[in-house]
């Protein structure tokens, strides 16, 4: 048994749900919608979608990733199935893998299908794709890391409410810290140091920089090194769970 295998599996159950298709039909309407209202896409004329369509991305993530991610463990520990994975020929690796990347797959489907407001503003002007790429890039890494870290809170315990509500407050966590206006107000009761400790755990300072066409290395060894960590933190406590 494979990676493969528990990839596929978990896509079709996602979908053989109403889950993902609330998620992604929720997501669609929040992005689109804040784009149009909020984000000003018609009044700016926005062309590279930066501010008036991705700035929405992270504060949506904060709620929408943990709830697709919620179940993946959490779901078999309440029902006794992670007993039942331990005794199949399947390292923990190949388990957090494909559930992981099943959960990720979601996402990718709820990306692509904004493909609208990207014909929309190459018909309306001129735009860097490149950048626009870019910045759909640094969506999904943002995603990724959200759904990682909560399916590490998903290996600590069996009722998926309380994984949705603690995976909740660390993604909210972690876009209030790189938020501007938040670390403003921080700096003026905490030390720069810690303000700028803050700041390290935030997404905004590396999703900007994707999100205006800038591929750095160290934002992607950010992102990588935060999903890595959390799945070998959901490795280790797996593992110390079947043994």
């Amino acid at each position: 048994m494979s990676a493969l295998t528990v990839y596929k599996r978990e896509l079709s159950s996602y979908f053989a749900q109403p889950t993902a298709y609330a998620v992604i039909v929720i997501f669609l309407l929040l992005s689109m919608g804040l784009t149009f209202s909020f984000g000003q896409f018609m009044r700016i004329g926005d062309a590279s979608l930066e501010w008036s369509f991705f700035f929405w991305h992270p504060w949506i993530y904060m709620l929408l990733a943990p709830a697709v991610g919620m179940k993946l463990w959490s779901d078999e520990q309440r029902t006794g199935t992670i007993e039942l994975l331990g005794t199949l020929p399947l390292s923990t690796w190949s388990a957090i893998l494909g559930k992981y990347l099943a959960a990720a797959s979601v996402w990718l489907v709820a990306l692509a299908l904004t493909f609208p407001i990207v014909l929309t503003v190459n018909h309306l002007g001129n735009p860097d794709n490149g950048a626009i790429l870019s910045g759909y890039i640094g969506s999904f890494l943002v995603c990724c890391t959200f759904l990682a870290i909560t399916m590490l809170v998903s290996a600590c315990t069996r009722d998926q409410v309380v994984c949705l509500i603690v995976s909740v407050a660390a993604c909210v966590t972690m876009v209030l810290c790189g938020y501007d206006d938040f670390t403003r107000e921080l700096g003026k009761i905490a030390s720069p140091a810690i303000v700028e400790g803050v700041v390290s755990i935030g997404v905004w300072d590396h999703f900007r920089s994707l999100n205006r066409g800038l591929l750095r290395l160290q934002d992607a060894v950010w992102f990588a090194s935060f999903i890595f960590v959390s799945l070998l933190g959901t490795s280790a406590i797996l593992s110390s769970k079947r043994s």
